[in-house]
């Protein structure tokens, strides 16, 4: 294929996730402003992460007075699948991609971004990738701004509906993998009880919101591993 039927794929192949992005990002701007964070940064935060749990995570610590420790921990856990992606990316890639080409195409990696570009017959080009990581890029930077800036222009009760838009996203993650597998049901029953242990029982009270979400994360993830392992390697992170 040439370089730029390539190219003109990728974009293709990206508007699809872009009009989804659009969504979740304009939710996103939407939250960010009504916890005090402004315009400015919340744009400033989507075009440098690109990263929907990660983001909704990081605003809750920072308008939670959480510490940078917590902060970076935080995005750490949430955001290693992308390492694991990366890796099943890299071994599809073409051969002539530059060491500088791998780098710069890890900031793009998403899930969505990881399906499409595994799903691709043949070898993944530099610029297939960067096309196809454009149009997702945008999208999420300009809806977090529209959102933002749009959210003082809404009816309150607009706002309130749309500020929950992300429990709605997540749910809508957790359900279809959880109907086929109830392991996956109990691992989210095991983080929902120790986060209550954390809302609820008085000495524990006092543990910051980011540290909570890292405790739930680790425990519920380590009870899992540990009690329902998964005996053949798993097919969800492996391009064909």
């Amino acid at each position: 294929m040439k370089a730029h039927d390539d190219f003109r794929q990728g974009l293709i192949d990206g508007i699809p996730i872009g009009l989804a992005y659009i969504a979740v990002s304009f939710a996103f701007g939407i939250s960010g402003v009504l916890q005090g964070i402004p315009v400015w940064a919340l744009t400033l935060i989507s075009a440098t992460c690109v990263t929907s749990a990660g983001q909704f995570a990081a605003i809750i610590s920072i308008t939670a007075g959480g510490s940078l420790v917590e902060l970076i921990l935080s995005q750490f856990i949430i955001n290693l699948r992308y390492s694991i992606m990366s890796i099943a990316i890299g071994q599809k890639l073409d051969e002539r991609a530059a060491i500088w080409n791998r780098l710069s195409m890890a900031f793009g990696v998403t899930d969505e971004i990881f399906a499409v570009s595994c799903g691709r017959p043949g070898d993944i080009t530099p610029k297939y990738f960067y096309a196809l990581m454009t149009i997702p890029w945008i999208s999420w930077t300009l809806g977090t701004f529209l959102g933002a800036t749009a959210s003082g222009l809404l009816p309150v009760i607009i706002r309130d509906a749309l500020g929950i838009a992300i429990y709605g996203m997540l749910i809508g993650i957790i359900i279809p993998p959880a109907k086929k597998d109830h392991h996956i049901v109990i691992v989210i029953g095991i983080s929902m009880a120790v986060s209550l242990l954390f809302r609820y029982v008085k000495a524990l009270s006092g543990v910051s919101n980011g540290f909570v979400i890292i405790i739930c994360t680790l425990i519920a993830a380590t009870l899992g591993a540990v009690f329902f392992p998964i005996e053949k390697e798993d097919e969800e992170y492996e391009c064909e």
